[in-house]
């Protein structure tokens, strides 16, 4: 049997001396800040439409003289900027549908302040969506919307849309939306109350912090970070890539705060008693029943995502009412399915595909 061959220590010496080479010749030292190297994002021109609190309603301004008919809302994780839709110019949802004719508006929820530590479920999906919804119907002239929510987002658009079975959703999409708990069983071990005391951090935080929820994501793939510290010091010659991986990382990094009331409600009732995928989970009084979804409804999942594995994301569709429903899985993970020159070529061409004969 042929051994392997490893590298002698004089050619690893070699190759770090040639990756320092390249840092210099880029003068980057250090690899510069992230401002200076990934620049601006969510610069895509729009325009606030609505406010109230923290949320901002964007509409992005037009790109084409034809738009189609139904607008698109674009709903983000409560814990996530929007900034990953819209990246930088060329890597944009954003600016890609606008490019291919569509209405687009998004639901920025903003920052959640101490004073904000009581917003519960209720409000995100029977508050201020509709509301947003309705400054869309009068801004656009038009009764429907389709709803494409990223995460977490698509969490609260399956919620709304199934409280508001008779309208106004026209489409829905979902991007790797995590609907059965057990499929999250790091989640579940994390937030068990044996060890995980969550009256206590709301008491005492009133929010659930940005950096814990960084580190919970950390931990799913506790090397992740320094694989990809070594890949990036590995091409830190291509300027494009540099920048890219860093884009991502400063998102990564860029967490908000997760209101008090509502963590409660999502690791209550459904990381540990997983009540979404039973038809269990209430709002307001009013059973979260997913079977009264019948809109044309569009998921799609990434094959190697740790955020919501396959697990926490398949049985959505099942559950979903309607007959035209569908599936696209694609190669790559949680982030990179929706950002980027991976998303550019593999998902955006085809959401734009199903969105576009039923958008008229």
């Amino acid at each position: 049997m042929l051994q392997e061959q490893r590298p002698s220590i004089e050619e690893i010496a070699a190759q770090a001396r040639a990756a320092v080479d390249r840092a210099l010749q880029r003068h980057i030292p250090g690899l510069g800040s992230l401002d200076e190297l990934t620049g601006e994002l969510g610069t895509t021109p729009k325009d606030v439409i609505y406010n109230q609190g923290t949320l901002k309603l964007y509409r992005y301004r037009p790109l084409c003289d034809e738009i189609y008919r139904v607008p698109i809302v674009l709903v983000m994780s409560l814990v996530s900027r929007s900034y990953i839709l819209d990246l930088t110019k060329g890597q944009s949802l954003v600016e890609f549908l606008l490019q291919h004719g569509f209405d687009v508006y998004l639901i920025d929820w903003g920052v959640p302040r101490a004073e904000h530590a009581t917003l519960r479920l209720e409000d995100y999906v029977l508050d201020f969506i509709p509301a947003c919804v309705r400054v869309i119907q009068d801004d656009s002239g038009e009764p429907d919307v389709s709803m494409v929510g990223y995460c977490m987002g698509g969490q609260l658009a399956v919620m709304y849309t199934a409280l508001h079975a008779d309208g106004p959703v026209k489409n829905l999409v979902c991007f790797t939306t995590p609907i059965n708990a057990e499929g999250m069983s790091l989640y579940r071990t994390w937030t068990d109350p044996a060890h995980f005391d969550l009256d206590r951090v709301l008491t005492t935080l009133g929010n659930l912090p940005p950096e814990l929820l960084e580190v919970s994501f950390d931990m799913l793939r506790p090397f992740q970070k320094a694989a990809g510290r070594l890949k990036l010091l590995d091409n830190v010659q291509d300027d494009a890539f540099v920048k890219a991986h860093l884009r991502f990382e400063r998102w990564a990094a860029d967490q908000i705060p997760f209101a008090g009331a509502t963590a409660r409600q999502f690791i209550t009732d459904f990381i540990r008693e997983n009540k979404l995928v039973r038809n269990a989970f209430t709002l307001a009084g009013r059973t979260v029943d997913l079977g009264q979804i019948r809109v044309p409804f569009l998921h799609v999942a990434a094959e190697h995502d740790h955020i919501v594995p396959a697990a926490a994301s398949r049985d959505l569709l099942g559950l979903i009412g309607g007959q035209d429903k569908s599936e696209i899985i694609l190669k790559g993970g949680h982030v990179s399915l929706v950002a980027g020159t991976n998303a550019a070529h593999r998902l955006w061409p085809r959401l734009d595909r199903w969105l576009a004969e039923r958008s008229v």
